[in-house]
């Protein structure tokens, strides 16, 4: 609108300048058409212009509403995503607290295993044969039998001599094939020469003697038997036998006693 009002004054002085030089009217007409062509070609371009600004103008638009669609569907993606991780997150932890439960119902589990192995174990000790070693011999043995025997040699380990000596008599009256049988006979020996009674402890040392003489405690049982006829007066069978001993034992700790006991009776 101004370009058109600015033509339309620019016409009016053009024509007053040709009036005043002295031009016709119809100089000033054809003066008059080519301004209107020319104002004709100024608005069309002026037209043009604003339509490609219009255009360049809707074309931005149309990319800024597109991009922000985009950035709001990114949006929303981002919170889909950050949705499902938190769901991953929960659903981990949820998995995680079912391992743990699983790992300690697992170790109850375990536990309770082992105690019903061990007293399954524990009831068959108690009634099933076992292997011992007493005195460097190893066999086989019931536990009741183990039982005993353990017993008569804490009552003797006790000092009640009398109760040592007849629980070790009735040991070896109830199990007569027990790998026991020696080491019952030398502590049954023992008793007995606690007791005084040194006739009975021989005869229960040489028992000893006739059924293990390879037995660890058999130096032992020969040099008991010399205390005994020590005791009973009995030297020159005293002397005999200690020298048995030197000769049948001479690497063991009971032949070096005897060699000592044989110079007191030179």
């Amino acid at each position: 609108m101004i370009t058109l009002i600015s033509s339309r004054r620019w016409r009016a002085a053009f024509a007053a300048g040709l009036v005043a030089l002295g031009l016709g009217a119809s100089s000033i007409a054809s003066a008059a058409l080519f301004e209107d062509d020319e104002a004709r070609r100024a608005i069309l371009e002026l037209r043009q212009r604003m339509d490609a600004q219009r255009q360049a103008t809707d074309r931005q638009a149309d990319e800024t509403r597109r991009a922000a669609e985009d950035t709001n569907q990114m949006r929303r993606s981002l919170l889909d995503l950050q949705s499902q991780i938190e769901s991953l997150r929960g659903e981990i932890a949820r998995l995680t607290g079912q391992n743990e439960q699983l790992v300690r119902d697992i170790a109850e589990i375990q536990r309770r295993q082992k105690d019903i192995v061990q007293g399954v174990d524990e009831r068959l000790r108690k009634v099933e044969p076992s292997k011992v070693s007493v005195d460097g011999k190893e066999f086989v043995a019931d536990p009741g039998e183990s039982r005993d025997f353990e017993t008569a040699l804490a009552t003797f380990r006790r000092g009640e001599f009398p109760a040592a000596q007849a629980a070790f008599a009735d040991f070896i009256k109830r199990y007569p094939q027990s790998g026991f049988r020696p080491t019952a006979l030398f502590w049954l020996g023992n008793s007995q020469y606690a007791n005084r009674d040194y006739k009975g402890a021989i005869t229960n040392f040489r028992a000893l003697l006739a059924a293990a003489p390879d037995h660890p405690r058999a130096a032992e049982a020969v040099l008991s038997i010399a205390n005994c006829q020590i005791e009973l007066k009995d030297n020159a069978g005293a002397r005999r036998t200690l020298d048995d001993l030197v000769k049948a034992y001479p690497q063991s700790e009971a032949a070096v006693a005897a060699k000592e006991r044989l110079a007191r009776f030179r």
